[in-house]
C-alpha cells in the first residue's frame, strides 16, 4: 500500500499548477510507492492561495513559507517561486529535513547555487530540480538512441528556444505576472529561463560543456516596473546566442531569444553523429525524427517516429498505441521517478548538484557575452 506524502507547494502560478496536476494525477497512472496528500499551498494573497486550494483539493491556504517548513507534518517542500526565493526556502527545508523539489533554474547564480548544494547534501535529504523536459518520451527517446550508441561518435549538437511575448515596450518588469523581466527577482533573462533548459538536455544527452563564446542582446532598455510604477533600466537578457565546446568533442550551438514574432515556445534540438541523426520539437513533442545513414540507399530518409508504443519510454503507463500525451505528463513522470528514487533511497537526476553544472554554464554564457571572449565553464 502506498506510503503518505504530505506536499507543501509554495507559489501558485503556472509552475504550481503544473506540479499539482502531477500530484493529482500520479496514483492514477503509476504504482508509486508514495501517495501524495496535499496538505498546504502557500502563496502571497490569501484569497488566491484558498481559490487554488479549493480548485486543486489542498487541505489549506497559507501565506508565509517559514510556516510551511517548519511543519513537522510536511514531508515534501515543492518551491514554485520567483528565482530569487529559491535559495533561502531550499536551505531552510534542507535544514528542516524536508524532501525538496526545486523549480529551475536552481538559483539567481552559481554562487547560490553552490550554498544551496552544500545545505541539501549537509543534510543528505531527497532533492531534484525540475527541468522537466528530460521526461518528455520523445526526449527520453533520443537519449536510449544515444546511450546504444545508434548515432556513433557525435560531431554536432544546436538547440533553439524562441518566444515572443515581450517585444511590445508595453510590458512592464517586476510584479507577479512578469518577474522574469526583472534582474533581481530572475537573476537572469533567456539564458536562465530558457536556455537553461537546452543547457540541462543538452548534458543529458550529450555530456558536459568545456567552453562556451556568447552574445547577448536587450532590446527595450527601460520598461515601466510593475509595482512602483517608475520606468527602470532592464538587467536582463533578451536574445542569447552561443557556441560551445562539449568534452567528447563535439561542437554545440544554442539560441534563444523572446523576440522571434510568431513563436510562443519553440524548442528543438538536433543532434548529428556518425552514423544517424535525430531531432525534435517541442510543438511535435510526441514524435523523434530519426535519420540513420546505414539504411539502404532507396528507402534512406528521415523518419519521424510516433512515440505511444508499450516499448517506448513512459508510454506503458498511459493510453494504447497510437494516442499521445502531452505537456503536463512530463511533470507526472518526473514525480513519479523522484518519488520511486526516495523510497529506494537513491538520487534522482537531476539533483541539485547536477543543477548546478547548468547554473555555472549559464554563468559562463554571460560572462563571455559581456567580455566577448570565448570562457572556461566553471
Amino acid at each position: 500500500m502506498a506510503k503518505p506524502l504530505n506536499i507543501g507547494l509554495i507559489g501558485y502560478g503556472f509552475m504550481g499548477r503544473t506540479h499539482s496536476n502531477a500530484y493529482n494525477r500520479l496514483t492514477n497512472f503509476f504504482d508509486s510507492p508514495y501517495q501524495p496528500v496535499l496538505k498546504v499551498i502557500c502563496g502571497l494573497e490569501k484569497d488566491v492561495a484558498q481559490a487554488f486550494a479549493n480548485r486543486w483539493g489542498y487541505e489549506e491556504a497559507e501565506t508565509d513559507w517559514h510556516k510551511v517548513v517548519e511543519r513537522p507534518d510536511i514531508d515534501l517542500v515543492d518551491i514554485c517561486v520567483p528565482n530569487n526565493m529559491h535559495a533561502e526556502i531550499a536551505i531552510a527545508a534542507a535544514k528542516a529535513g524536508k524532501a525538496i523539489l526545486c523549480e529551475k533554474p536552481l538559483a539567481l547564480n552559481s554562487a547560490q547555487a553552490e550554498e544551496m548544494v552544500l545545505a541539501i547534501e549537509a543534510a543528505k535529504v531527497p532533492n531534484m530540480v525540475s527541468f522537466n523536459y528530460r521526461r518528455i518520451p520523445a526526449v527520453t527517446l533520443a537519449k536510449q538512441l544515444i546511450d546504444e550508441g545508434r548515432l556513433g561518435k557525435i560531431f554536432h549538437y544546436r538547440s533553439q528556444f524562441l518566444q515572443d511575448w515581450t517585444i511590445s515596450a508595453d510590458v512592464p518588469q517586476g510584479g507577479m505576472a512578469t518577474w522574469r523581466l526583472d534582474v533581481k527577482a530572475a537573476g537572469s533573462g533567456v539564458t536562465g529561463d530558457l536556455l537553461a533548459h537546452c543547457i540541462d538536455t543538452a548534458l543529458w544527452l550529450n555530456g558536459s560543456i568545456a567552453d562556451v563564446s556568447a552574445m547577448t542582446e536587450t532590446f527595450i532598455k527601460q520598461r515601466k516596473h510593475a509595482e512602483t510604477g517608475k520606468v527602470e533600466e532592464v538587467g536582463i537578457d533578451d536574445a542569447c546566442a552561443f557556441m560551445c565546446h562539449f568534452a567528447n568533442g563535439s561542437l554545440g550551438l544554442f539560441e534563444s531569444t523572446r523576440y522571434a514574432r510568431g513563436h510562443k515556445a519553440l524548442y528543438t534540438l538536433e543532434i548529428n553523429g556518425e552514423h544517424a541523426s535525430i531531432r525534435w520539437d517541442l510543438h511535435d513533442l510526441h514524435r523523434l525524427e530519426y535519420f540513420d545513414h546505414r539504411d539502404d540507399s532507396l528507402v534512406r530518409g528521415w523518419r519521424s517516429v510516433h512515440v505511444t508504443d508499450g516499448d517506448m519510454p513512459y508510454m506503458k503507463k498511459w493510453w494504447v498505441p497510437g494516442l499521445q500525451i502531452g505537456y503536463e505528463h512530463s511533470f507526472v513522470h518526473q514525480l513519479a521517478d523522484f518519488l520511486e528514487a526516495m523510497d529506494q533511497g537513491k538520487p534522482c537526476s537531476p539533483t541539485f548538484r547536477e543543477a548546478l553544472e547548468t547554473q555555472k554554464i549559464c554563468d559562463a554564457v554571460l560572462d563571455s557575452a559581456r567580455s566577448r571572449q570565448w570562457t572556461s565553464v566553471g
